[in-house]
């Protein structure tokens, strides 16, 4: 598909500030081109045979695998990650397609022989159109894989925007489809952009569904004005997530998953560790433990293997961060760990590991999403003044979030459940992958059918009103 550029953005390594790419900025034209390709290819996409789409898959999942190297260093070059994060994301995608691959499983129907005499009832599932998804900068290659590999699985056609801040990697993946082939023309595109592009998806009269991923405040907008365009939404926003540290815990592994939680991707993750809460005795030894171990961790360039916190996405996003930190501190909060500076790299877009004890729940910092590698301890007596619950099991039940984490750091489900946010970090009816995936990019048609053998007569309901 030709690009039509409107405006070029200039990217940058957010590591050293290298100049990456020139990437073009499209707009309302470029959108057009892709739905009008996308229409095109669907009639003969959404025939193809669920196996044939199913094989198609299962061979893009080894091209994925044979380049995942190659694609976790785009990842890190363009988003800052280190290069162990970046593989492990790619992992993810690969687990995506892999999810996908089921597809002959997962679209099947029902069917119910005689629901009355000689009537049958069948539901089938077929695609529900063209398909877009607007994906945020923090995964470049996972997050678009919750949608693309589920929708054309279906039969649906899609078209992609990444985040203009991170576009190479999904450049590089669809160069891969490309030579990977047999997709016909239109399946799968790929537009370039940033605000002109996403209201030009969320308007078009031309595309049936959309899937964004990104803050929480976006996520609504996204929700409210392509619902009001009469499409199928999910808007996946942010999330404020809270880890809950008992007496009894096992303090290293507790203190690992922690420090995995929180400043894993730099805390560029919606499902990052932003609060713990230390119960009763816990505080001392737990503190104790995560000043040492977080002041221990490396900051520098995710490429570099001795790394184990790389830079924010932008210098914009750094500014960002250090302003909450300052908020933190001005609101009555203790700085334990100071990553403002971090000494090895006084330049560039880095935040370091940041600790705020003495936080308490009323405070701005405990309440909204930082993005970064900021965690905020609070302290509560009980786990009854931390949270409703006394045990496990009841926490789990009572507590009124979509996903829980035991003894787990990042509570993010594998491809085959569905990743479920509640309250702000979600709009729509239907989550990211899993089953809720196909219940996505599917549509149900209902038949019901009764066959007359020769010469047969009859009525379909007795006077009284019951099936004969």
């Amino acid at each position: 598909m030709p690009t039509i550029e409107t405006e070029i953005r200039l990217l940058g390594n957010p590591a050293t500030g290298e100049l990456l790419a020139r990437v073009p900025l499209s707009g309302a034209a470029d959108v057009d081109a892709a739905v009008a390709a996308a229409r095109a290819a669907l009639p003969a996409w959404r025939s193809r045979s669920t196996i044939e789409r199913a094989r198609w898959l299962f061979g893009f999942r080894q091209v994925l695998e044979a380049h995942q190297d190659e694609l976790a260093r785009s990842i890190t070059r363009e988003m800052g990650k280190t290069f162990a994060d970046a593989r492990a994301e790619v992992g993810r995608a690969i687990e995506m397609v892999e999810a996908a691959s089921a597809v002959p499983q997962t679209m099947q129907g029902r069917v119910l022989e005689n629901v009355a005499t000689a009537v049958d009832c069948e539901t089938f599932r077929q695609p529900v159109g063209v398909c877009a998804a607007i994906a945020p900068f923090n995964f470049p290659a996972m997050v678009p894989f919750w949608f693309l590999p589920f929708a054309i699985a279906c039969g649906n056609t899609f078209i992609l925007k990444p985040s203009e801040q991170v576009p190479l990697t999904q450049e590089l993946v669809f160069n891969l489809i490309h030579e990977h082939g047999g997709l016909p023309d239109g399946v799968l595109n790929l537009v370039n952009g940033s605000r002109d592009v996403v209201n030009g998806i969320l308007d078009h009269p031309g595309i049936d569904a959309v899937s964004f991923v990104g803050s929480a405040a976006v996520a609504r907008y996204v929700y409210e004005r392509a619902a009001a365009a009469g499409k199928r939404v999910q808007a996946l926003g942010g999330a404020k997530n809270f880890m809950v540290v008992m007496p009894d815990a096992v303090i290293d592994k507790t203190v690992g998953n922690i420090i995995g939680s929180a400043f894993g991707a730099a805390g560029q993750r919606c499902m990052a560790g932003s609060v713990v809460i230390a119960v009763g005795d816990a505080k001392r030894p737990l503190l104790d433990e995560l000043v040492t171990r977080t002041r221990a961790l490396s900051v520098g360039d995710g490429l570099e293997q001795s790394t184990d916190v790389g830079p924010v996405i932008s210098c914009q996003a750094r500014d960002r961060i250090l302003g909450w930190i300052e908020k933190g501190v001005a609101s009555g909060a203790e700085l334990l760990v100071d990553g403002r500076r971090p000494a090895s790299r006084p330049a560039g877009a880095y935040v370091g590991p940041t600790i705020l004890d003495g936080v308490t729940p009323d405070m701005e910092i405990a309440q909204e999403e930082v993005f970064g590698p900021v965690l905020s301890v609070i302290h509560a007596d009980s786990l009854d003044e931390a949270e409703s619950g006394a045990a496990v099991r009841r926490y789990r039940h009572d507590v009124e979030v979509g996903m829980i984490g035991v003894n787990v750091g990042v509570a993010a489900p594998v491809a085959f459940f569905p990743f479920s946010g509640w309250k702000g970090s979600f709009f729509g009816d239907l989550h990211a992958h899993g089953s809720d995936a196909v219940e996505f990019y599917t549509r149900k048609k209902t038949v019901t059918s009764r066959f007359f053998s020769g010469g047969e007569t009859g009525r379909f309901f007795t006077e009284q009103g019951d099936r004969s």
